[in-house]
Protein backbone atom coordinates (compact mmCIF):
# COMPACT_ATOMS: atom_id res chain seq x y z
CA UNK A 1 0.00 0.00 0.00
CA UNK A 2 1.56 3.60 -0.94
CA UNK A 3 2.46 5.81 2.21
CA UNK A 4 -0.62 7.86 0.98
CA UNK A 5 -2.80 5.36 1.90
CA UNK A 6 -1.46 4.67 5.56
CA UNK A 7 -1.42 8.42 6.48
CA UNK A 8 -4.99 8.87 5.44
CA UNK A 9 -5.76 5.36 7.13
CA UNK A 10 -4.55 6.94 10.30
CA UNK A 11 -6.45 8.90 13.21
CA UNK A 12 -10.20 8.47 11.98
CA UNK A 13 -12.42 8.27 14.98
CA UNK A 14 -15.55 6.65 14.34
CA UNK A 15 -18.33 8.46 15.68
CA UNK A 16 -16.79 11.54 16.20
CA UNK A 17 -18.72 14.47 16.85
CA UNK A 18 -18.43 17.57 13.62
CA UNK A 19 -17.10 20.77 15.16
CA UNK A 20 -14.62 23.19 14.34
CA UNK A 21 -11.43 22.02 12.84
CA UNK A 22 -8.43 23.83 13.55
CA UNK A 23 -5.77 25.35 11.09
CA UNK A 24 -6.77 24.43 7.83
CA UNK A 25 -10.30 23.27 7.72
CA UNK A 26 -12.96 26.10 6.83
CA UNK A 27 -16.75 25.97 6.08
CA UNK A 28 -18.61 28.11 3.72
CA UNK A 29 -22.39 27.00 4.90
CA UNK A 30 -24.71 26.92 2.39
CA UNK A 31 -26.16 29.91 0.20
CA UNK A 32 -29.28 31.88 2.09
CA UNK A 33 -31.46 30.93 -1.11
CA UNK A 34 -30.55 27.26 -0.31
CA UNK A 35 -34.20 26.78 1.74
CA UNK A 36 -36.11 27.98 -1.19
CA UNK A 37 -34.86 25.71 -3.35
CA UNK A 38 -35.07 22.59 -1.70
CA UNK A 39 -37.81 20.00 -1.93
CA UNK A 40 -37.01 17.75 0.88
CA UNK A 41 -39.69 15.10 1.79
CA UNK A 42 -40.55 14.23 -1.56
CA UNK A 43 -38.31 11.31 -2.48
CA UNK A 44 -35.40 11.38 -0.25
CA UNK A 45 -35.65 10.61 3.04
CA UNK A 46 -33.62 8.45 5.59
CA UNK A 47 -30.88 6.14 4.50
CA UNK A 48 -32.71 2.79 4.17
CA UNK A 49 -36.05 4.28 3.85
CA UNK A 50 -35.71 5.36 -0.35
CA UNK A 51 -33.56 4.42 -2.56
CA UNK A 52 -32.02 7.95 -2.88
CA UNK A 53 -29.63 8.52 -0.34
CA UNK A 54 -30.04 11.67 1.71
CA UNK A 55 -26.84 12.87 2.86
CA UNK A 56 -24.12 13.22 -0.23
CA UNK A 57 -20.61 14.01 0.35
CA UNK A 58 -18.32 15.12 -2.78
CA UNK A 59 -14.62 14.77 -2.22
CA UNK A 60 -13.21 17.04 -5.15
CA UNK A 61 -9.51 18.97 -5.48
CA UNK A 62 -11.10 22.72 -5.65
CA UNK A 63 -14.69 24.16 -5.63
CA UNK A 64 -15.60 26.06 -8.99
CA UNK A 65 -14.52 29.58 -7.47
CA UNK A 66 -10.91 28.28 -7.37
CA UNK A 67 -9.23 30.35 -9.64
CA UNK A 68 -7.38 26.70 -11.12
CA UNK A 69 -11.11 25.42 -11.71
CA UNK A 70 -12.19 24.14 -14.81
CA UNK A 71 -14.64 21.07 -16.47
CA UNK A 72 -14.67 18.91 -13.64
CA UNK A 73 -15.22 21.49 -11.29
CA UNK A 74 -18.24 23.15 -13.29
CA UNK A 75 -19.32 19.60 -13.30
CA UNK A 76 -19.51 18.75 -9.69
CA UNK A 77 -21.00 22.12 -8.63
CA UNK A 78 -23.84 21.46 -11.47
CA UNK A 79 -24.90 17.82 -9.82
CA UNK A 80 -24.27 18.90 -6.67
CA UNK A 81 -26.49 21.71 -7.12
CA UNK A 82 -29.15 19.78 -8.95
CA UNK A 83 -28.97 17.46 -6.31
CA UNK A 84 -29.44 20.23 -3.50
CA UNK A 85 -33.07 21.48 -5.54
CA UNK A 86 -33.71 17.61 -5.80
CA UNK A 87 -34.24 17.67 -2.03
CA UNK A 88 -30.80 15.85 -1.16
CA UNK A 89 -28.37 17.50 1.90
CA UNK A 90 -25.22 18.14 -0.36
CA UNK A 91 -21.49 18.58 0.85
CA UNK A 92 -18.15 19.68 -1.20
CA UNK A 93 -15.27 18.66 0.66
CA UNK A 94 -12.54 20.03 -0.87
CA UNK A 95 -9.23 21.90 -1.16
CA UNK A 96 -8.39 25.47 -1.27
CA UNK A 97 -11.09 28.66 -1.03
CA UNK A 98 -14.87 27.81 -0.26
CA UNK A 99 -17.15 29.86 -1.45
CA UNK A 100 -20.81 29.92 -0.74
CA UNK A 101 -23.49 28.32 -2.29
CA UNK A 102 -26.68 26.50 -2.68
CA UNK A 103 -25.09 23.45 -0.83
CA UNK A 104 -22.52 23.28 1.63
CA UNK A 105 -18.59 23.77 1.44
CA UNK A 106 -15.45 22.45 3.66
CA UNK A 107 -11.87 23.38 2.94
CA UNK A 108 -9.65 20.75 3.80
CA UNK A 109 -6.50 23.39 3.38
CA UNK A 110 -4.29 24.39 0.82
CA UNK A 111 -4.68 22.91 -3.19
CA UNK A 112 -1.84 19.96 -2.23
CA UNK A 113 -2.01 18.98 1.78
CA UNK A 114 -6.07 18.69 1.85
CA UNK A 115 -4.84 15.26 0.38
CA UNK A 116 -3.75 14.29 3.36
CA UNK A 117 -6.21 16.56 5.53
CA UNK A 118 -9.10 14.90 4.04
CA UNK A 119 -10.00 12.17 6.07
CA UNK A 120 -9.91 14.36 9.42
CA UNK A 121 -11.90 17.44 7.94
CA UNK A 122 -14.90 14.13 6.84
CA UNK A 123 -14.57 13.19 10.48
CA UNK A 124 -14.68 16.20 12.03
CA UNK A 125 -16.66 18.49 9.87
CA UNK A 126 -19.07 16.09 7.71
CA UNK A 127 -19.05 13.43 10.37
CA UNK A 128 -21.35 10.94 8.08
CA UNK A 129 -23.08 10.47 5.00
CA UNK A 130 -25.27 8.31 2.81
CA UNK A 131 -23.18 8.33 0.15
CA UNK A 132 -19.50 9.64 -0.13
CA UNK A 133 -18.57 10.59 -3.95
CA UNK A 134 -14.60 10.55 -4.99
CA UNK A 135 -13.98 12.48 -7.89
CA UNK A 136 -10.44 11.00 -8.69
CA UNK A 137 -9.05 13.59 -10.43
CA UNK A 138 -5.26 12.29 -10.49
CA UNK A 139 -4.05 12.16 -7.25
CA UNK A 140 -6.32 9.62 -5.62
CA UNK A 141 -8.23 10.12 -1.82
CA UNK A 142 -8.15 6.21 -1.26
CA UNK A 143 -11.79 7.32 0.43
CA UNK A 144 -12.15 3.12 0.35
CA UNK A 145 -10.04 2.74 2.93
CA UNK A 146 -11.29 5.22 5.06
CA UNK A 147 -14.62 5.39 4.92
CA UNK A 148 -17.24 2.98 6.14
CA UNK A 149 -19.87 3.37 4.13
CA UNK A 150 -21.25 3.58 0.14
CA UNK A 151 -18.36 5.73 -1.77
CA UNK A 152 -18.40 6.38 -5.45
CA UNK A 153 -15.97 7.37 -8.07
CA UNK A 154 -16.53 9.85 -10.60
CA UNK A 155 -13.57 10.76 -13.07
CA UNK A 156 -13.97 12.89 -15.85
CA UNK A 157 -10.67 11.25 -17.57
CA UNK A 158 -7.39 9.09 -16.82
CA UNK A 159 -4.26 10.74 -16.57
CA UNK A 160 -2.05 8.55 -18.21
CA UNK A 161 -0.06 10.53 -20.27
CA UNK A 162 -0.73 13.67 -17.58
CA UNK A 163 1.15 12.88 -15.35
CA UNK A 164 4.88 12.58 -17.87
CA UNK A 165 3.62 16.00 -18.99
CA UNK A 166 3.77 17.63 -15.74
CA UNK A 167 6.96 15.76 -13.55
CA UNK A 168 10.04 14.58 -14.27
CA UNK A 169 10.17 10.38 -14.93
CA UNK A 170 10.34 8.90 -11.80
CA UNK A 171 7.60 11.20 -10.25
CA UNK A 172 5.45 10.82 -13.25
CA UNK A 173 5.57 6.40 -12.74
CA UNK A 174 5.01 6.95 -9.35
CA UNK A 175 2.09 9.00 -9.92
CA UNK A 176 0.60 7.25 -12.84
CA UNK A 177 0.83 3.97 -11.00
CA UNK A 178 -1.07 5.71 -8.30
CA UNK A 179 -3.79 6.50 -9.83
CA UNK A 180 -3.89 3.10 -11.74
CA UNK A 181 -3.67 1.35 -8.17
CA UNK A 182 -6.34 3.27 -6.99
CA UNK A 183 -9.23 3.14 -9.25
CA UNK A 184 -8.64 -0.75 -10.55
CA UNK A 185 -7.72 -1.79 -6.58
CA UNK A 186 -9.42 0.23 -3.50
CA UNK A 187 -12.44 1.46 -5.86
CA UNK A 188 -12.53 -2.49 -6.78
CA UNK A 189 -16.27 -2.39 -5.04
CA UNK A 190 -17.28 0.44 -5.63
CA UNK A 191 -19.60 1.97 -9.10
CA UNK A 192 -17.27 4.52 -10.94
CA UNK A 193 -19.08 7.32 -13.41
CA UNK A 194 -17.65 8.17 -16.33
CA UNK A 195 -18.01 11.51 -17.78
CA UNK A 196 -17.80 9.63 -21.64
CA UNK A 197 -17.21 6.46 -23.40
CA UNK A 198 -13.95 7.54 -24.11
CA UNK A 199 -12.87 7.85 -20.55
CA UNK A 200 -15.15 4.48 -20.19
CA UNK A 201 -12.69 2.72 -22.13
CA UNK A 202 -9.46 4.05 -20.50
CA UNK A 203 -10.70 2.66 -17.38
CA UNK A 204 -11.17 -0.48 -18.52
CA UNK A 205 -7.68 -0.76 -19.93
CA UNK A 206 -6.31 0.11 -16.61
CA UNK A 207 -8.49 -2.90 -15.13
CA UNK A 208 -11.54 -1.38 -13.92
CA UNK A 209 -14.21 -4.10 -14.07
CA UNK A 210 -16.51 -2.60 -16.74
CA UNK A 211 -19.28 -4.21 -14.64
CA UNK A 212 -18.10 -1.11 -12.43
CA UNK A 213 -19.05 1.29 -14.76
CA UNK A 214 -21.74 3.80 -15.64
CA UNK A 215 -21.56 6.33 -18.45
CA UNK A 216 -23.77 10.04 -16.95
CA UNK A 217 -22.58 12.90 -20.06
CA UNK A 218 -21.56 16.53 -19.20
CA UNK A 219 -24.49 18.42 -19.57
CA UNK A 220 -24.57 22.17 -20.68
CA UNK A 221 -27.24 24.97 -19.43
CA UNK A 222 -30.00 26.05 -22.00
CA UNK A 223 -28.53 29.31 -23.45
CA UNK A 224 -30.61 32.33 -23.56
CA UNK A 225 -31.43 34.37 -27.15
CA UNK A 226 -28.95 33.89 -30.00
CA UNK A 227 -26.94 36.56 -30.97
CA UNK A 228 -25.96 36.56 -34.44
CA UNK A 229 -22.91 35.69 -35.97
CA UNK A 230 -19.72 38.55 -36.45
CA UNK A 231 -19.64 40.04 -39.46
CA UNK A 232 -15.25 39.80 -40.14
CA UNK A 233 -14.10 36.06 -38.91
CA UNK A 234 -14.10 35.69 -35.39
CA UNK A 235 -12.16 32.85 -33.76
CA UNK A 236 -12.28 31.50 -30.47
CA UNK A 237 -10.58 29.28 -27.74
CA UNK A 238 -11.97 28.43 -24.35
CA UNK A 239 -9.81 27.02 -21.49
CA UNK A 240 -7.37 27.13 -18.58
CA UNK A 241 -4.13 27.96 -20.15
CA UNK A 242 -2.46 24.82 -19.19
CA UNK A 243 0.07 22.92 -21.20
CA UNK A 244 -2.24 20.07 -22.00
CA UNK A 245 -4.74 22.24 -23.46
CA UNK A 246 -2.13 23.38 -26.46
CA UNK A 247 -2.74 27.20 -26.98
CA UNK A 248 0.89 27.21 -27.95
CA UNK A 249 0.38 24.97 -30.50
CA UNK A 250 -3.20 27.27 -31.88
CA UNK A 251 -0.88 30.47 -31.80
CA UNK A 252 1.56 28.62 -34.46
CA UNK A 253 -1.38 27.58 -36.42
CA UNK A 254 -2.56 30.57 -36.16
CA UNK A 255 0.25 32.05 -38.38
CA UNK A 256 -0.26 29.80 -41.04
CA UNK A 257 -3.74 30.42 -41.05
CA UNK A 258 -4.15 34.09 -40.40
CA UNK A 259 -2.88 34.75 -44.32
CA UNK A 260 -5.93 32.96 -45.84
CA UNK A 261 -8.96 33.78 -43.54
CA UNK A 262 -8.03 37.08 -42.39
CA UNK A 263 -9.83 38.06 -39.18
CA UNK A 264 -9.17 37.84 -34.82
CA UNK A 265 -8.44 35.10 -32.71
CA UNK A 266 -9.83 35.00 -29.32
CA UNK A 267 -8.18 33.41 -26.67
CA UNK A 268 -10.66 32.84 -23.35
CA UNK A 269 -9.34 31.42 -19.74
CA UNK A 270 -6.73 32.25 -17.36
CA UNK A 271 -3.37 30.25 -16.33
CA UNK A 272 0.51 29.50 -15.42
CA UNK A 273 1.15 30.15 -18.97
CA UNK A 274 -0.32 33.24 -19.73
CA UNK A 275 2.89 35.08 -20.21
CA UNK A 276 4.75 32.70 -21.83
CA UNK A 277 1.68 32.34 -24.42
CA UNK A 278 1.11 36.43 -24.85
CA UNK A 279 4.91 36.94 -25.17
CA UNK A 280 4.80 34.28 -28.29
CA UNK A 281 1.22 35.71 -29.62
CA UNK A 282 0.91 37.00 -33.31
CA UNK A 283 -0.85 39.65 -34.77
CA UNK A 284 -4.47 39.84 -34.29
CA UNK A 285 -4.31 37.58 -30.75
CA UNK A 286 -6.71 38.63 -27.58
CA UNK A 287 -6.52 37.26 -24.65
CA UNK A 288 -9.50 37.79 -22.53
CA UNK A 289 -8.85 36.54 -18.92
CA UNK A 290 -11.61 35.57 -17.06
CA UNK A 291 -14.59 36.78 -18.51
CA UNK A 292 -18.13 36.64 -17.18
CA UNK A 293 -21.12 33.53 -18.23
CA UNK A 294 -23.04 36.88 -20.36
CA UNK A 295 -19.04 37.82 -22.12
CA UNK A 296 -18.66 34.04 -23.05
CA UNK A 297 -22.04 33.58 -24.43
CA UNK A 298 -21.41 36.28 -26.47
CA UNK A 299 -18.19 35.56 -27.90
CA UNK A 300 -19.57 31.96 -28.50
CA UNK A 301 -22.74 32.89 -30.29
CA UNK A 302 -20.30 34.83 -32.50
CA UNK A 303 -17.25 33.16 -33.26
CA UNK A 304 -17.45 31.48 -36.53
CA UNK A 305 -15.05 28.35 -34.98
CA UNK A 306 -14.86 26.83 -31.98
CA UNK A 307 -10.85 25.64 -31.72
CA UNK A 308 -10.13 23.31 -29.48
CA UNK A 309 -6.13 22.10 -29.63
CA UNK A 310 -6.69 19.93 -26.27
CA UNK A 311 -4.08 17.12 -25.74
CA UNK A 312 -6.48 15.27 -23.45
CA UNK A 313 -10.19 15.30 -22.79
CA UNK A 314 -12.69 13.35 -20.61
CA UNK A 315 -15.50 14.79 -22.71
CA UNK A 316 -14.97 18.89 -23.96
CA UNK A 317 -17.60 21.06 -22.05
CA UNK A 318 -16.71 24.23 -24.19
CA UNK A 319 -17.66 22.13 -27.31
CA UNK A 320 -21.26 21.32 -25.99
CA UNK A 321 -21.24 24.87 -24.83
CA UNK A 322 -20.31 26.39 -28.35
CA UNK A 323 -22.77 23.92 -30.20
CA UNK A 324 -25.30 25.00 -27.73
CA UNK A 325 -24.97 28.20 -29.41
CA UNK A 326 -24.99 26.77 -33.35
CA UNK A 327 -21.21 27.32 -33.34
CA UNK A 328 -19.35 24.05 -35.09
CA UNK A 329 -15.74 23.05 -33.58
CA UNK A 330 -12.32 22.08 -34.65
CA UNK A 331 -10.36 19.85 -32.53
CA UNK A 332 -7.60 17.18 -32.87
CA UNK A 333 -9.30 13.07 -32.95
CA UNK A 334 -8.93 12.70 -28.96
CA UNK A 335 -10.35 10.32 -26.63
CA UNK A 336 -13.14 12.58 -25.18
CA UNK A 337 -13.59 14.98 -28.24
CA UNK A 338 -14.49 11.64 -30.30
CA UNK A 339 -18.00 11.86 -28.07
CA UNK A 340 -18.61 15.83 -27.89
CA UNK A 341 -17.95 16.12 -31.51
CA UNK A 342 -19.45 14.04 -34.54
CA UNK A 343 -16.57 14.57 -37.13
CA UNK A 344 -17.61 16.15 -40.21
CA UNK A 345 -21.15 16.91 -38.81
CA UNK A 346 -21.12 19.07 -35.91
CA UNK A 347 -17.28 20.14 -36.56
CA UNK A 348 -14.20 18.62 -37.57
CA UNK A 349 -11.92 15.93 -36.22
CA UNK A 350 -7.88 16.85 -37.21
CA UNK A 351 -5.22 13.82 -37.36
CA UNK A 352 -2.60 16.40 -37.16
CA UNK A 353 -1.29 19.99 -37.30
CA UNK A 354 -1.63 19.99 -41.00
CA UNK A 355 -5.12 18.79 -41.21
CA UNK A 356 -6.29 21.21 -38.03
CA UNK A 357 -5.11 24.05 -40.20
CA UNK A 358 -6.46 22.86 -43.13
CA UNK A 359 -9.66 22.43 -41.51
CA UNK A 360 -9.86 25.69 -39.89
CA UNK A 361 -9.30 27.51 -43.14
CA UNK A 362 -11.80 25.61 -45.18
CA UNK A 363 -14.63 26.27 -42.67
CA UNK A 364 -14.04 29.87 -42.36
CA UNK A 365 -14.13 30.12 -46.09
CA UNK A 366 -17.62 27.66 -46.51
CA UNK A 367 -20.22 29.67 -44.83
CA UNK A 368 -22.95 27.38 -46.10
CA UNK A 369 -20.38 24.80 -44.90
CA UNK A 370 -19.72 25.82 -41.31
CA UNK A 371 -23.72 27.09 -40.97
CA UNK A 372 -24.85 23.74 -41.53
CA UNK A 373 -22.42 22.34 -39.41
CA UNK A 374 -23.56 24.91 -36.83
CA UNK A 375 -27.49 23.96 -37.09
CA UNK A 376 -26.45 19.97 -36.37
CA UNK A 377 -24.29 21.25 -33.48
CA UNK A 378 -27.11 23.08 -32.12
CA UNK A 379 -29.63 20.50 -32.65
CA UNK A 380 -27.51 17.73 -30.73
CA UNK A 381 -26.45 19.90 -27.97
CA UNK A 382 -30.10 19.84 -26.75
CA UNK A 383 -29.88 16.24 -25.99
CA UNK A 384 -27.58 17.10 -23.27
CA UNK A 385 -28.64 18.87 -20.56
CA UNK A 386 -27.52 19.85 -17.08
CA UNK A 387 -31.22 17.99 -15.80
CA UNK A 388 -30.49 14.76 -17.55
CA UNK A 389 -26.75 14.90 -16.04
CA UNK A 390 -28.79 15.36 -12.43
CA UNK A 391 -31.18 12.64 -13.09
CA UNK A 392 -28.73 10.08 -14.15
CA UNK A 393 -26.44 10.50 -11.74
CA UNK A 394 -29.15 10.20 -9.07
CA UNK A 395 -30.15 6.97 -10.26
CA UNK A 396 -26.30 5.54 -9.96
CA UNK A 397 -26.13 7.12 -6.76
CA UNK A 398 -29.14 4.81 -5.27
CA UNK A 399 -27.46 1.89 -7.59
CA UNK A 400 -24.16 2.34 -5.71
CA UNK A 401 -26.21 2.11 -1.83
CA UNK A 402 -28.05 -0.78 -3.17
CA UNK A 403 -24.71 -2.35 -4.24
CA UNK A 404 -23.16 -1.03 -0.66
CA UNK A 405 -26.51 -2.81 1.21
CA UNK A 406 -26.03 -6.17 -0.87
CA UNK A 407 -22.46 -6.62 -0.62
CA UNK A 408 -20.96 -9.31 1.91
CA UNK A 409 -21.28 -8.37 5.39
CA UNK A 410 -23.84 -6.38 4.48
CA UNK A 411 -27.30 -6.25 5.02
CA UNK A 412 -29.26 -7.84 2.23
CA UNK A 413 -30.11 -6.14 -0.96
CA UNK A 414 -30.75 -6.34 -4.70
CA UNK A 415 -27.95 -7.07 -6.91
CA UNK A 416 -25.96 -5.17 -9.36
CA UNK A 417 -26.92 -5.44 -12.88
CA UNK A 418 -24.01 -7.35 -14.80
CA UNK A 419 -22.57 -6.51 -18.57
CA UNK A 420 -21.84 -9.55 -20.23
CA UNK A 421 -17.65 -9.18 -21.32
CA UNK A 422 -17.12 -7.46 -24.62
CA UNK A 423 -20.67 -5.72 -24.52
CA UNK A 424 -21.67 -2.32 -24.54
CA UNK A 425 -21.30 -0.04 -21.67
CA UNK A 426 -24.48 0.77 -20.20
CA UNK A 427 -24.98 4.63 -19.93
CA UNK A 428 -26.68 5.82 -16.46
CA UNK A 429 -30.24 6.42 -18.47
CA UNK A 430 -30.08 2.73 -20.19
CA UNK A 431 -28.82 0.68 -17.26
CA UNK A 432 -31.39 -1.56 -16.24
CA UNK A 433 -31.62 -0.74 -12.90
CA UNK A 434 -33.57 -3.23 -10.17
CA UNK A 435 -36.67 -1.80 -9.21
CA UNK A 436 -36.72 -0.07 -5.98
CA UNK A 437 -39.04 -1.18 -3.05
CA UNK A 438 -41.56 0.38 -1.65
CA UNK A 439 -41.92 2.40 -5.00
CA UNK A 440 -41.28 6.14 -4.74
CA UNK A 441 -42.39 9.36 -7.14
CA UNK A 442 -38.89 11.00 -8.88
CA UNK A 443 -38.64 14.10 -8.86
CA UNK A 444 -36.73 15.59 -11.73
CA UNK A 445 -33.93 18.53 -10.86
CA UNK A 446 -34.08 21.81 -12.28
CA UNK A 447 -31.48 23.15 -14.51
Amino acid sequence: MPPHASSLLSGLVPGQVPGPAPGHEDIAPAHPRTARRRTPGVDVTDAGSSPFPRRIVFLARRDLGNPAAGGSELLVDRVADGLTAAGHQVTLLCGGPAAHRDYRVVSAGGDAGHFLRAKRAFARQVGDCDLLVEVCNGMPYLAPLWHRGPTLCLVNHVHTDLWDMRYPGPMARLGRRLEHWALAGPHRDSLTVAVSDSTAAALRAIGVGPERIRVVHNGVDAPGPLLPKAAEPLFVAVGRLVEYKRIDLLLRLWERVRPVTGGQLVIVGEGPERDRLQAMAGPRVVFTGHVSEAEKHRLLCRAWLLLHPSLVEGWGLVVTEAAARGTPSVGFDIPGLRDSVVDGVTGVLAGGESSFAAAWCALALSPERRSVMGRAAEARAENFRWSNTVRQFREVAAEACRTARSAPGAAPGLPLPRVAPGSALPSASAATLPPPAPPVREVTAHD
